[in-house]
């Protein structure tokens, strides 16, 4: 009878420890990330077309247009990405460029770039380090919270994982983030974003998912200040393409003759 409760005991473990949490074997919070990641990043080098809102108290308090090209590099699964502005006409073809966590600032009218940080503000709650493309998995270390369902801002519930992300390096944008990834599917819902005091910065809130580029992929991104919350920030993603970027776009030393396509 001892022996029979042992390997009862011992095939339920196996049975437990097994069973995935999803049907796509996602079992750890490096997984979890990872999978998230791929819903918001496409596998190959790709541009798409950015365009913020900033609101105050639901009045539009302006806006800025750009067009982001990204470029994973597969040894380290960093992103270079290079930015350049298309609206408003003052800022048009400025250019910033984000090689690893070192970020540049390229002025065509004074022909020169300028080290900047990915913390400094670009429009509203939007941070320059929030328009670059960004794995987390590489930047956080991922713990698994728990699971949690939470309303999206199209008041649904979604059953998700809640993982707690905390930065390897002193120079990631946020210290912190509370993150929340849909159980079913990956996709990114919510995060909140901290300092390194841990003071909150930002809530954000992913939605609008559409097909692009052979997934579904967030096309839309709220962002509400950490204390004021009638400051709102809204990024809508566009034209998604895959294509062929030079690898002389991602130096510093390029910008200065960058015309673009």
């Amino acid at each position: 009878m001892r022996r029979l409760i042992f390997l009862i005991l011992n095939l339920f473990a196996f049975l437990f420890l097994s069973t995935p949490l999803s049907a796509g074997n996602i079992e750890t919070a490096e997984e979890i990330l990872a999978a998230s990641d791929a819903v918001r990043n496409p596998d190959r080098p790709y541009s798409l077309n950015t365009l913020l809102i900033e609101y105050r108290d639901g009045r539009e308090q302006g806006r800025m247009a750009l067009t982001v090209y990204s470029k994973e590099m597969k040894q380290s699964g960093e992103y270079r990405s290079l930015i350049r502005f298309v609206e408003p006409a003052r800022d048009k073809d400025k250019l910033m460029l984000i090689n690893g966590n070192i970020l540049w600032f390229y002025d065509p009218s004074s022909k020169r770039s300028v080290r900047i940080s990915p913390q400094q503000r670009l429009m509203g709650q939007a941070s320059n380090g929030d328009v670059v493309t960004v794995n987390f998995h590489n930047d956080y270390a991922a713990k698994l919270e728990g699971e949690e369902t939470i309303t999206d801002t199209e008041k649904k519930a979604r059953a998700c994982y809640r993982l707690n992300l905390q930065a390897v390096d002193t120079s990631i944008t946020y210290h912190r983030i509370e993150y929340w990834v849909d159980k079913e599917n990956f996709h990114p819902v919510k995060g909140k974003f901290y300092s390194e005091s841990d003071r909150l910065l930002k809530i954000v809130y992913y939605r609008g998912y559409r097909e692009q580029l052979g997934k579904m992929r967030p096309t839309e991104v709220i962002i509400i200040d950490g204390v004021d919350r009638k400051l709102v920030t809204k990024m809508l993603f566009s034209d998604y393409s895959y294509r062929v970027i030079p690898e002389e776009w991602f130096q510093e030393e390029y910008l200065l003759h960058f015309k673009g396509e």
